[in-house]
């Protein structure tokens, strides 16, 4: 049989289509991997008040919000809007009326809310990570790197230590050391991820802080924003490499642990409405509603790592998170659960359909605190459009302590107060 030149065009093309489409079909999906950067001590008015050019970029590929910190400012959750507070807030997903720390010496963190770190590591052992600090506890105190109370978890790369290294270093009045150790870590934390890429990634800056505390509003401040903006920018660079040249998909989220205080910037702690005023930008497209029209919260983080990194979480865990995904639907939010008398009320405000159901839950025991199990019943159930549910309890003493505000998407906790 002959065979015409056409022929063969057409099978080789129809081979290639194939083939294109082959590959197509087994190329391998990006690997998710994380950064998240703390700058210290930036209050929403001042960042907005400077230019910082680097962090615009990183809004502008995806997105800014306000936000805040210190929990519920007149409930339960009450938070000091103090640094390592903050810090912790972030990497467990809870409140200090959860994860015990109350200050910045960290006197006895409770490690039954686990840190992102030891949620990743607790399911990919193997899969590197790495801290870039300019304070030591971070890692020892915080995440509890080897500690028996946190299954003696490890971070693979550890770039921190060094404003305790006084000849290499030494401590000077204007606090200049801080800022050449900001310069360090930051500039290793670029270099690394750029060539050995960690799953998840902690960079940690302190100077902004230190010239708020010394010198309140004021040029030094703006100065060391802008400063602190360069060394991000650093880091952004890093990931932009590593996205363009690597089958990788970065998640890069930047913070602050705390605003400053209204009268004149140098102290924080408090509850004023700029101690609490804070921000989050991320290169994320992926932002939702409650991203983009609702005022999220320093626990708002974690949820947004674990998702991004696929990373499954134990139910009870997840259940206990104050925050929510900033990347997945969030289908209701504020929860408040009140006991008046026999009378429980339970309010949320609905974000989304308000024919959504939802399912209320109840636990008689905050067990899970000192490492037991919640055992939670069925209360009821309604729509998130009515923002609401009552109930009458035949004796208050048979209250629940706990209550899960739950949807398809969302899962809201809220501890039930008189």
């Amino acid at each position: 049989m002959r065979f015409t030149k056409s022929f063969f065009y057409i099978l080789i093309c129809s081979c290639s289509l194939q083939l294109t489409a082959q590959t197509q079909t087994t190329e391998a999906a990006p690997e998710q991997k994380v950064v998240f950067i703390i700058v210290d001590g930036i209050a929403t008015d001042m960042l907005k008040n400077t230019e910082t050019p680097h962090l615009d970029a990183l809004a502008r590929d995806g997105g800014y919000t306000d936000a805040y910190v210190g929990g519920d400012k007149d409930g339960y959750s009450k938070t000091p809007t103090i640094s390592a507070v903050g810090y912790n807030s972030l990497l467990t997903g809870v409140w200090a009326n959860k994860h015990n720390v109350w200050g910045n010496s960290i006197k006895d963190p409770n490690y039954n809310y686990p840190t992102i770190f030891r949620l990743f590591k607790d399911v990919y052992p193997k899969k590197n990570t790495a801290i870039f600090s300019t304070w030591l506890d971070n890692r020892t105190k915080l995440i509890g790197a080897g500690l028996p109370q946190t299954q003696h978890v490890e971070v693979d790369y550890a770039f921190d230590g060094f404003e305790l290294d006084t000849i290499r270093f030494p401590h000077d009045p204007m606090r200049d050391y801080i800022k050449k150790i900001d310069a360090l870590v930051a500039t290793e934390a670029s270099t690394y991820i750029k060539t050995n890429a960690p799953y998840l990634s902690w960079v940690y800056l302190e100077y902004s802080d230190d010239m708020g505390h010394g010198y309140g509003d004021s040029p030094q401040l703006t100065q060391a924003i802008k400063y602190e903006d360069s060394l991000i920018g650093k880091i952004y660079d890093a990931v932009k490499y590593r996205e363009q040249n690597h089958n990788e998909d970065w998640l890069m989220v930047v913070t602050t642990d705390h605003g400053r205080s209204a009268h004149d910037g140098k102290g924080h702690g408090g509850q004023s409405d700029r101690e609490r005023a804070t921000w989050i930008v991320t290169n994320s497209k992926e932002t939702n509603n409650y991203f983009k029209y609702e005022t999220p919260a320093i626990v708002d983080i974690l949820p947004t790592l674990t998702s991004f990194l696929n990373l499954p979480v134990a139910d009870a865990t997840r259940a206990e998170w104050d925050g929510v995904s900033l990347i997945d639907p969030v289908d209701l939010t504020n929860p408040i659960a009140t006991l008046k008398g026999n009378q429980l009320v339970i309010t949320w405000e609905h974000l989304t359909d308000p024919n959504t159901e939802v399912t209320l839950l109840g636990s008689k025991s905050n067990a899970f605190k000192t490492g037991g199990t919640d055992a939670y019943s069925k209360l009821g159930t309604t729509t998130s459009g009515t923002e609401s549910y009552k109930m009458t309890l035949e004796k208050a003493d048979q209250a629940p302590v706990k209550i899960l505000i739950k949807t398809q998407n969302t899962t809201r906790n809220v501890w039930v107060t008189q």
